[in-house]
């Protein structure tokens, strides 16, 4: 098992950045991809993006293609999300996420893909 724990959300105003990481406990946290998903008030939780065990391979939704990227520290056992030009829709609850290699399936834009979650951090994006 491997235990995440987010941090670095806040309040910004719109056009600034912001630096999201998630530290994950456990020795094997190459084996596993990572995730970073969104729940806003009344929404749903959605797809942000995503990183492969080794960062071969990134994954961005749309809304944030181009503003945000995402990388791994695998000596540190932390994910980052780097998001610049913050819009106020970008308002919400980030939650990282982690499955193992043996059970991803490529899916990686499915909360169901991700074994493990954290407890999220706010971020909140003023006009």
């Amino acid at each position: 098992q491997v235990q995440l724990v987010e941090s670095g959300g806040g309040l910004v105003q719109a056009g600034d950045s912001l630096r999201l990481s998630c530290a994950a406990s456990g020795r094997t946290f190459s084996r596993y991809a990572m995730g970073w998903f969104r729940q806003a008030p009344g929404k749903e939780r959605e797809f942000v993006s995503a990183i492969t065990w080794s960062a071969t391979n990134t994954y961005y939704a749309d809304s944030v293609k181009g503003r945000c990227t995402i990388s791994r520290d695998n000596a540190k056992n932390t994910v980052y999300l780097q998001m610049n030009s913050l819009k106020p829709e970008d308002t919400a609850v980030y939650y990282c996420a982690a499955t193992e290699r043996g059970y991803y399936s490529g899916r990686y834009s499915s909360s169901d893909e991700y074994r493990y979650w954290g407890q999220g951090t706010q971020v909140t994006v003023s006009s």
